[in-house]
């Protein structure tokens, strides 16, 4: 399956037109429709706002112990 990407604009009226594809008259397509987000103010510029947060009991708590570390002998 070949697939083709084209980013275009919708005329006044609501018209999408697709030019110089590259498939065969008569060869069956899919068409796929997604809107992109062209406006940054639109974004979620927070994602994470309001999710719950990540917790860490001893995240400096080494996973070797000191005891093994080479460098403190």
């Amino acid at each position: 399956m070949k697939a083709h990407r084209i980013e275009t604009k919708l005329t006044k009226n609501g018209t999408l037109i697709l030019e110089d594809l590259p498939f065969q008259a008569g060869e069956a397509v899919e068409i796929i429709i997604l809107e992109t987000q062209t406006r940054p103010q639109e974004a979620n510029l927070y994602p994470l706002r309001g999710k719950q947060p990540y917790h860490y009991d001893d995240p400096f708590e080494s996973s070797v112990l000191l005891e093994d570390w080479e460098v403190l002998q």
